[in-house]
Order: structure tokens, then C-alpha cells, then sequence
């Protein structure tokens, strides 16, 4: 019992450290992709270490504890069917060593090169069964108008049987934190319970009743999808191109240009533009020769008109224990009037009484209801949404596009945001963190092998988790989202724990029990290492499993990828791993004296 268990002990424990180390690109990744995976990551980083502990006290107790005293026996005839089958496999294999190892290095160049034709995103569709839709009428429209139009789109909506209900929000409180105007409101859409394909045929399809409302632009989202984008960019949209300069007008030009061309690219929708002009402004543009003529200052007429419109706090009535203010403002119906303001009465210090339109000139000009600055520079926002297509192979076509047909005027220049830009982000971040990783991995694996070429045997079940990691992919819909990318790294870790406990196995055959390095010994080792190799993978597809069939149901859409691209590269790496290792194995492993235990 002690020599079977100081024989795993070197190599459990060094395979368990090099998991936790594959971890830590997940657990320091940043934004909304490390507070989705890091808990996941930290989950299973600490179920992993717990079991080593158990391994390595409580599982040796209760083996000399059960089975001290059990009398030798035979293994069940289904173990030794499956190691006969697994013998004439690897002897099959051994036959023809090159031939195996030329296809095995095409499989994975052709995995390898798929890899660059996937496309990717970074929110999945989420099945939340709630849709918030943005309607937006030209500026200067109503509440009254745009909760008529509210109502007709409704009405348009609920013909659809799977849409439940439709809720209106216009306007906007006192204190409230939305800054919206009244041509703007918000639309929430309960949906009935739809799953896989015909929600997917759903999302495509909401749109089109929508069309047929010209003056209304619209965007339609589920709600965490929008509350992660606004996260991300500011913005409920899925692709973001900002546009900086100092001059309002020229930016508008701009921002039109870059429409022009974002409703061109294939997948392009609810295309908006941010800041709009066209919001009716009452203007009072003084004239100080009249002012002082009358003998006011421009500071007393201003006042004036802002506290007709704004009203001015002038005192305070007790009743009892009850305290008001006293607000002085103009009536509701003169203050909705815009040719009132000039008959406006000032009174001047020496008593004269003026209307305003002596004063200044008033007169209605078109003007826009909010001015965004950003690092001290005005800003204007061209968005949309990604229908029909992978976000990613949307921004770079856009910006392709952009560089070569938007006439950007000089001083202006566009920079990118939203999902897209901030998938590119994390997968950038994501390889650093594994590369620094790997390095960490690199040395264990000096410090438990001591030998360059079993390390680099070690290392090549990485390509052969690749293979399978990448068919699960294409199988997918070929999208690299967040969730395939953690895939990867975990499946990378856990595919080097089975390389580790076959190499590790035949460093004891070769040094403790004086096997020779042959084919016999190969076959042995690999037929000794069989069961516990089958078991672990078979274990973690089991866990696995559910997060992978139920991928496209409500919950499952951040872990479903990574459980099925993991699912994908544990069929192949085993396999590969059982009877193409050993052959890779018995042409370059060299096994010296101490180099497997420590």
C-alpha cells in the first residue's frame, strides 16, 4: 500500500499544481469576463486541491482499511475485454509509427487552421425570455406623440403569439437617472417560453413588424445583454464607433458618414445615431444697446426669464408645525407658449415696465437636447446591433470599411467599443496570462520529468485536446465566445494531467522495477495506466455533461461552450492519449536514474 502510493504520489501532486496553474489566466482575467469565469475558476481550483489532500491521506487509510484484509481476486472480465482491445490497438499502432504520427500531425494542423475562420463574440444570446426594446422618435416630439406611437407599435407586437406582453415606460421622474427626452422610451417585452432554434428564429424575426413605423428608430436587446453592454462602452449597443473632435457640425457629418457605411456591412442593425439635432430651442438673444437704454442689466433680464421658466424660491408659509415654500414661476400654459416670452413684463430699478422683445430677440432655432464630452474633446456615437452574423468578423469588416469609404474630416477620428472590441480585449489578455502560465507549467514539469524530451511529450497532448476542442467548436456553430476561450484553458490543463500520470508510469517501470525500455514495456505501462486515465476522463465528462446539454437553455449560455469545447478535447486527447503517446514514447523518451521521483 505505501509503495503504490508514493509511486502516484510525485506525480498526482505536480499534475494537481500544474491544473491550478492553468487557472490563473481565468482567475486574473479583468471586466465582465473575470466576474463571470472567476468564480467558476476559483471554485474549481479549490475542489481540486481538496481532493489532493484527500488523496493523499484519507484515500491510502481507507484502501488499507477496506481492502487490507480482501483476498486476491481476478478483474472483472469487462476490464480485461477492454485492455485486450486497447493491447491490439496499441500494437496496430506500433506497426506503423510514422503513418500514425503523420496523421496525427495533420489532424492537427487541420484543427490549427480552422482556428483563424471561427468567428467570435463576446455576450451570448441570452434565454431570459425578456426583451427591452428602444424606441426613439425624432427630437422635439412629444410624450403625448411618442406614447401614441408606443401604443401602435404594441398593438403591432402582441399580434405575435409568443410575445406575452408589452409595456410602455415614456417620460422621466423628477430625480430620476435616465436623462432621456420625451421622444425617447423604453419598451419591455415578456416573452413566452422558447428554447433553442425557435428562439434563435425569434430574434431574427422581431424586427420586421418594426419596419413599417418610418421616423422611429428602434434597438432591441435582453436586458443583461444591455446592462453588460452599457457596462462595457456606456452605450446598449453591441458595437460602438466613437467619434472625437471639437467642432458639433463637423462631427455630424462625421457620424452620418460612418451610418452610411455601417448600414452597408452585412448584419448591420438598429443603427443609431447618438446625439441627434433638431431638438427646438427658444432663443432670447440680448440686445445691449436696448438693455442699457432702459436702464437694466443683462444679469437682471436673464435672471428674469430663468426664473419665469424655473421658478425662484421667494419665501416660506408656516401652518402649524408644516412648512412650504413659495415658488414664483409662470403659469404651465404661458410657459409652453414660446411666442408669450416676448410679452414678458421686466421691471427696472427706476420702476419701467418692458416686455422682453424690447429687450432681446426671440426666436425658435433647432438645437440638440445633449452635448457628450469625453477626455475634454465633444463626442458623437454611431451604434448598432449584430444580427444574422459573429460580432468580431463584424468589427473587423467594419472597420475595414471605415478606413477606406468614411470621409472623415481632418481633426476626427474614430475609436471603437462594445462587445466586439472588448471580446478582442479578453482574448488578448487571456493569452498573456496563459503564456505566463505556461511558464510556471514549463517548470514543474523540469522539476517532476528532469528530462527536456519527456517534457515535450508531456506537451504534446496539448495539440491532440486541440483536435477535439476544435471539431466541438465547428460542431457549435464555429463562434470562439469567452466561454470556449476558458474552455481551452482548462482543457489544456487537464489534458497534461493524463500525459503525466503515463510518463511518470513508465519512469517507475524503467528505474524502480529495472523494466527495459521496449515495446513490452510500453504496451504494460499503458495498459497499467488504462483504468485510471478512462476513469478521470470519463469522471469530468460526466460533470460536464449537463452544463453541455443544456447550452441553449435559460442559464446555461456562459458555461454550455466551455463544457462542450472541454467535452470535445477529452474525447480526442485520451484517446490519442492511450495509443499514440506510448508509440511517440517508446521512439523518444529517455529515462534516466532518479528522474521521475522527488
Amino acid at each position: 500500500m505505501l509503495d503504490a502510493s508514493l509511486e502516484v504520489r510525485s506525480a498526482v501532486v505536480y499534475a494537481t499544481f500544474i491544473v491550478a496553474l492553468v487557472f490563473l489566466p481565468v482567475l486574473t482575467m479583468g471586466g465582465i469576463g473575470g466576474r463571470l469565469f472567476s468564480p467558476l475558476a476559483l471554485s474549481f481550483l479549490f475542489a481540486t486541491l481538496a481532493s489532493l489532500l484527500v488523496a493523499l491521506t484519507v484515500t491510502p487509510a481507507l484502501c488499507l482499511a477496506f481492502l487490507g484484509k480482501s483476498k486476491p481476486h481476478t478483474e472483472p472480465r469487462y476490464l480485461g475485454a477492454l485492455k485486450r482491445m486497447h493491447r491490439q490497438a496499441m500494437l496496430g499502432v506500433s506497426r506503423a509509427p510514422r503513418l500514425t504520427i503523420g496523421i496525427v500531425a495533420l489532424m492537427v494542423a487541420g484543427a490549427a487552421a480552422t482556428i483563424p475562420f471561427f468567428g467570435g463574440e463576446f455576450l451570448p444570446e441570452f434565454r431570459e425570455g425578456h426583451l427591452v426594446l428602444h424606441q426613439a422618435a425624432v427630437p422635439g416630439t412629444s410624450l403625448e406623440h411618442s406614447i401614441e406611437m408606443g401604443k401602435r407599435v404594441t398593438a403591432e407586437l402582441l399580434k405575435d403569439k409568443r410575445i406575452i406582453s408589452v409595456a410602455q415606460q415614456a417620460g422621466r421622474a423628477e430625480l430620476g437617472e435616465d436623462t432621456f427626452g420625451p421622444n425617447y422610451s423604453e419598451m419591455h417585452v415578456e416573452l413566452a417560453e422558447m428554447e433553442g432554434e425557435e428562439a434563435e428564429m425569434f430574434m431574427a424575426e422581431i424586427r420586421k413588424p418594426l419596419l413599417q413605423f418610418p421616423g422611429l428608430t428602434f434597438k432591441v436587446m435582453p436586458f443583461l445583454v444591455e446592462r453588460m453592454e452599457e457596462t462595457l462602452s456606456g452605450a446598449t449597443a453591441e458595437v460602438v464607433v466613437a467619434l472625437r473632435g471639437g467642432d458639433l457640425d463637423v462631427l455630424d457629418r462625421a457620424a452620418e458618414s460612418v451610418r452610411r457605411v455601417m448600414l452597408q456591412v452585412r448584419g448591420a442593425a438598429d443603427v443609431t445615431v447618438e446625439s441627434q439635432d433638431g431638438a427646438p430651442e427658444l432663443v432670447a438673444r440680448l440686445r445691449h444697446d436696448r438693455v442699457a437704454t432702459f436702464g437694466f442689466t443683462p444679469a437682471e433680464v436673464l435672471e428674469t426669464v430663468e426664473t419665469s421658466f424655473q421658478g425662484a424660491e421667494v419665501g416660506q408659509v408656516f401652518e402649524g408645525n408644516r412648512v412650504s415654500d413659495v415658488t414664483v414661476l409662470l403659469p404651465a400654459a404661458q410657459r409652453r407658449n414660446a411666442e408669450s416670452l416676448g410679452d414678458l413684463l421686466l421691471t427696472s430699478a427706476a420702476g419701467a415696465r418692458v416686455p422682453l422683445r424690447e429687450l432681446a430677440d426671440v426666436f425658435l432655432a433647432d438645437s440638440r437636447s445633449v452635448i457628450v464630452h469625453e477626455n475634454a474633446q465633444r463626442r458623437q456615437q454611431v451604434t448598432c446591433n449584430v444580427a444574422g452574423r459573429d460580432s468580431a468578423s463584424f468589427l473587423k469588416e467594419l472597420k475595414r470599411r471605415v478606413a477606406a469609404e468614411a470621409k472623415l474630416p481632418p481633426g476626427v477620428y474614430p475609436t471603437y467599443g462594445g462587445s466586439a472590441e472588448a471580446q478582442r480585449d479578453t482574448r488578448r489578455e487571456l493569452l498573456v496570462h496563459s503564456a505566463l502560465a505556461g511558464a510556471g507549467i514549463l517548470l514543474l514539469l523540469g522539476m517532476v520529468l528532469r528530462s527536456g524530451r519527456n517534457v515535450l511529450l508531456v506537451l504534446a497532448n496539448l495539440p491532440f485536446a486541440l483536435v477535439g476542442g476544435a471539431l466541438a467548436v465547428f460542431a457549435g456553430g464555429g463562434l470562439l465566445s469567452v466561454g470556449s476561450l476558458v474552455g481551452f484553458v482548462t482543457l489544456f490543463g487537464l489534458s497534461m494531467r493524463n500525459s503525466i500520470m503515463l510518463i511518470s508510469h513508465y519512469e517507475h517501470l524503467v528505474i524502480k522495477e529495472g523494466c527495459a525500455w521496449n515495446l513490452d514495456t510500453a504496451l504494460r505501462g499503458a495498459s497499467e495506466r488504462l483504468v485510471p486515465i478512462l476513469m478521470t476522463a470519463l469522471v469530468t465528462a460526466l460533470g460536464l455533461m449537463p452544463l453541455a446539454l443544456g447550452g441553449g437553455s435559460a442559464g446555461g449560455e456562459i458555461e454550455g461552450p466551455m463544457a462542450i469545447v472541454i467535452l470535445g478535447g477529452l474525447i480526442t486527447s485520451t484517446t490519442l492519449n492511450l495509443l499514440v503517446l506510448p508509440v511517440l514514447a517508446l521512439r523518444y523518451a529517455r529515462f534516466a536514474d532518479g528522474a521521475g521521483e522527488g
